[in-house]
């Protein structure tokens, strides 16, 4: 029997896989295909990332740094309002390489990662859990059965282990669209137009590696036709389309009696930019320092861990989200207040609410 089974491996999945092996546990780590395919995110993080990959992957990864981005109310060609800093405030990388470097840090920490395994079932027992997964990509076809003590449910959004283990579903999906022109470009500024309704569409320089651009918008919306427009309004035709859902806020629990959530699958995003990866390897980190997979009650620990972490970075977040569906001349005066080199942090909105900032807004 294994410690935990961990069901998907992008980064959150991987890098509790690596955190729990390092502790001495017995991981098995499951990823439905080939670990990073399809693609389904963007690339463009906070240079934080870089703590949680060896410092010799860098150079593999990184594809360009980005020092500011220029907000737009309407499309391209509308006026800009920059904001910026004098140092590198993020960085664009290799996505797929991204989730093949942790995938390989959790094996070398002794994780059996295994990939082409579709987990069909999930069963909680009294003091185990059974998962089933389909080999049905893989030569040979089959089913495969596991027994843990414990799974860690990874496997994004539209998480098979979150609805085996009757956990709620977050508090709204975003349906996120994104695909790349090869044209190279280093720009320093990523742009951002709050033209998708109660969201927004980007356009992101990533180096000699093109350019990605990008919205999301709630159901029901045409995300498609508003892709089209934007990259109709750049001039430009793109190719290697992805679509995925993007979940945000978190319910009300992540946790059963012995299976528990990490990443997209708990929605653990930044709701005003749906990205997740710093988020999803925090929450990674606490279940790795406190659920021992012999006690049960520990994932309370988890919990509450957690959430003291991020709750409110991720409370901060829907407030800033909600100003993308202010009336445009609000938007326009707010960004023209605070436009300009300002101090914060891609991934913790607390930083926008600085004493400075607000000054700035209200002055």
């Amino acid at each position: 029997m294994y410690d935990f089974v961990v069901v998907g491996v992008g980064p959150p999945g991987a890098r509790f896989a690596r955190r729990a092996a390092e502790a001495g546990y017995d991981v098995l780590a499951l990823e439905k295909g080939e670990v990073g395919t399809p693609l389904a995110c963007s690339g463009h993080v906070s240079t934080d990332v870089w703590e949680y990959v060896p410092d010799e992957a860098k150079a593999e990864l990184f594809q360009n740094r980005v020092y500011g981005a220029n907000f737009h109310v309407g499309g391209p060609g509308s006026r800009s309002y920059p904001f910026y800093r004098d140092e590198e405030v993020s960085n664009v990388i290799d996505r797929v390489e991204l989730d093949r470097t942790l995938a390989d840090c959790a094996r070398e920490a002794g994780a059996d990662v295994r990939e082409g395994h579709t987990v069909t079932a999930v069963t909680e027992e009294d003091d185990h859990v059974v998962v089933e997964a389909s080999l049905a990509n893989r030569i040979g076809g089959g089913t495969e059965t596991f027994a843990a003590r414990m799974v860690a449910g990874c496997d994004g959004p539209v998480s098979r282990v979150r609805r085996e283990a009757g956990l709620p579903e977050p508090e709204e999906t975003l349906h996120g669209v994104l695909a790349f022109d090869e044209e190279a470009d280093a720009g320093d500024f990523v742009d951002v137009h709050l033209t998708a309704p109660t969201f927004f569409a980007w356009r992101i320089p990533r180096g000699d590696a093109g350019v990605e651009y990008g919205l999301a918008a709630p159901p029901g919306i045409e995300v498609n036709e508003l892709f089209d427009a934007l990259t109709e309004a750049y001039d430009v035709e793109t190719d290697r389309f992805c679509s995925g859902a993007i979940p945000i806020g978190p319910a009300d629990s992540v946790t059963s009696e012995r299976v528990f959530l990490i990443g997209d699958a708990a929605a653990q995003t930044k709701p005003f930019t749906g990205g997740g990866i710093l988020y999803s390897m925090t929450a990674a980190d606490i279940a790795a320092d406190v659920v021992d997979p012999a006690d049960p009650s520990t994932l309370a620990d988890y919990e509450a861990g957690w959430r003291d972490e991020l709750s409110t970075e991720i409370r901060l977040g829907k407030l800033i989200r909600k100003c993308y569906s202010l009336p445009e001349p609000v938007q326009r005066v707010g960004l023209r207040a605070l436009s300009g080199e300002i101090g914060v942090h891609m991934d913790r909105p607390s930083s926008f609410f600085s004493r400075e900032h607000l000054r700035r807004l209200f002055s």
